[in-house]
This record gives structure tokens, C-alpha cells and sequence, in this order.
């Protein structure tokens, strides 16, 4: 039944069902056990409409929701490293993505922890940037058949290849767009060679992989590809993680109804996972 439901079926009020759920709710998940907690994912979530945001952490050895904390920021994490600390849990990893003031607050709390950004999280700061690009070049765009071509790419841009002409003709709209302005060409191959850093089959051939897309989006001479070439540089250690702690900030999406349920380790499994090589950089 629904909250509505059940408070019609008793002959309560609506208000006094969903505080009953909310106090069964507190006893039952306010201390998750946290003894053996040693992988852990850090994320925001936005909640209603009005930006609010929590910030969640996971256990992803159990997938249980360890803590909520108000906002976004460093601040909202102090609870819970004091919790932690006084409990002498041994933190291994913890997946963040790459804002500063996560990476200042893991830093400064738990320093021997290995930080793993996330790769979702890197992919999406790409995206974010190959579509302000397309905007640029579409205003820059001098002649009606350019800017026609462009219009509508931002999409497409975003699909991953094997994912397009799920609509008819998606391909080719790309691909028309593409012959007729080279940075956006560049920069879309250069999104698909990204992805493949995480798909190698160990830590030294991604490095390899990694440290040949920065040199060549730094050697390409496109704004773009030069600024985002130099963040993976900072951050290629936490990057790299990723080929010791298999971890993401993934399943902390599954857990915005903080159902304290199982959801999977969130970490790589070996016997599934598809290794692909990098590409040879003349075929970009």
C-alpha cells in the first residue's frame, strides 16, 4: 500500500503513517555498523526542487548507506569522520569524484586511504565540455549549412558510438557534422579514446593509454582538449586507482531511497569485464 492507503485503511491521518515509517526508519538504520568498513563511495545527490543536496556515503562492500549529510560541501562529511575515527575504522579507498573539496576533506582526515575518482564522474566533465564546445563552434559557425549541421549534435555527441541510430539517421547526422568542422571531430574520437582508459587490461597499459591522450590533446591545440588534458594530469594517480580499488561512486544513485539493501560491491568483476586496447594514435 501506499502511505495514502494505509492511513484510509486505518482510519488515520496521512501524517501520522509516514511519521510511524520515518521513526521505524530511525531505529532501525541511524547506526549502521561501520567495523568492517573499508571501501566507501562519496557522492551528492539533489533532493526536491529547490537545490538541496545531501551528501551520501556508502559502504560498498555492503551497500549500505553509512551517512547523510546536509549539503554538498566538506562540512557536511564531519559527522562522519569523527564517527569513524572513534570507532578506529581502517579506511583502504574511497571513491569521489574530482571536487576540491572532497579531495581537501579525504586528505585531511584520512590521508593513507587511496582516492579513486570516479570514472562516470570523468566521462561527465568531458561531455560538459565537448558540448560547450559545439556551442562555440556553432556561433563561430559562418555560412547557414554549418550552423544547420551543427544544430541538434549536442545529443548525438554525447551518445556513446555503439549507441547511436537508436533514432534513424543519428549517424549520419554526426557524421555530417563531423566532416565539416575538424576540432569537433577531433574532440569527439578523443572522447571515445577516453573511455578505453578504463577498459585496459591492467594498471600499466591504462597509464600507458592515459599518459597518450594527454600528449595528444596537448599537441591537437584545441582550448578544450589542452585544459582537459592538464585536469587528468593533476589527477592521474586517483585515475590510475582505479586498477587497485575497482570502485565508483555508481551505486550511491541506486540508494537515493536509502533502502538499506545489498546493491552489489560496486566494485569491477574480473570474469565480466571487457579489456580493450588503446588505439593507435594514427587512427585518430
Amino acid at each position: 500500500m501506499t502511505m495514502l492507503d494505509a492511513a484510509r485503511h486505518l482510519g488515520v491521518s496521512w501524517g501520522l503513517v509516514k511519521d510511524i515509517q520515518r521513526r521505524n526508519l530511525e531505529r532501525r538504520f541511524r547506526n549502521p555498523d561501520i567495523k568492517e568498513l573499508n571501501l566507501i563511495a562519496i557522492d551528492e545527490i539533489s533532493i526536491g526542487k529547490h537545490h538541496k543536496y545531501l551528501t551520501v556515503v556508502l559502504d560498498l562492500r555492503s551497500g549500505a548507506v553509512v551517512h547523510v549529510g546536509d549539503g554538498r560541501g566538506a562540512d557536511a562529511l564531519d559527522p562522519f569522520w569523527k564517527r569513524i575515527k572513534r570507532h578506529k575504522v581502517k579506511l583502504k579507498a574511497i571513491a569521489i569524484d574530482m571536487s576540491p573539496s572532497y579531495i581537501a576533506a579525504v586528505l585531511e582526515n584520512y590521508p593513507d586511504a587511496e582516492i579513486v575518482f570516479d570514472h562516470f564522474h570523468v566521462i561527465k566533465m568531458y561531455n560538459d565540455k565537448l558540448s560547450d564546445l559545439r556551442r562555440d563552434l556553432y556561433h563561430e559557425a559562418t555560412g547557414p549549412l554549418q550552423k544547420k549541421v551543427l544544430k541538434g549534435t549536442r545529443w548525438l555527441l554525447l551518445k556513446n558510438a555503439e549507441r547511436l541510430d537508436s533514432i534513424p539517421n543519428e549517424k549520419k547526422h554526426l557524421e555530417e557534422a563531423l566532416k565539416l568542422n575538424e576540432p569537433l571531430a577531433l574532440a569527439y574520437y578523443m572522447k571515445e579514446y577516453l573511455r578505453l582508459i578504463w577498459k585496459q587490461p591492467n594498471k600499466e597499459e591504462a597509464a600507458r593509454c592515459l599518459d597518450d591522450w594527454t600528449a595528444k590533446a596537448f599537441s591537437s591545440g584545441i582550448r578544450m582538449l589542452v585544459r582537459f588534458a592538464g585536469t587528468l594530469q593533476v589527477h592521474r594517480r586517483g585515475i590510475l586507482a582505479y586498477y587497485d580499488y575497482p570502485i565508483s561512486t555508481g551505486p550511491t544513485i541506486r540508494s537515493r531511497r536509502f533502502k538499506n539493501r545489498p546493491m552489489g560491491s560496486g566494485t569491477r568483476n574480473s570474469s565480466n569485464s571487457k579489456s580493450m586496447p588503446c588505439m593507435n594514435p594514427g587512427t585518430l
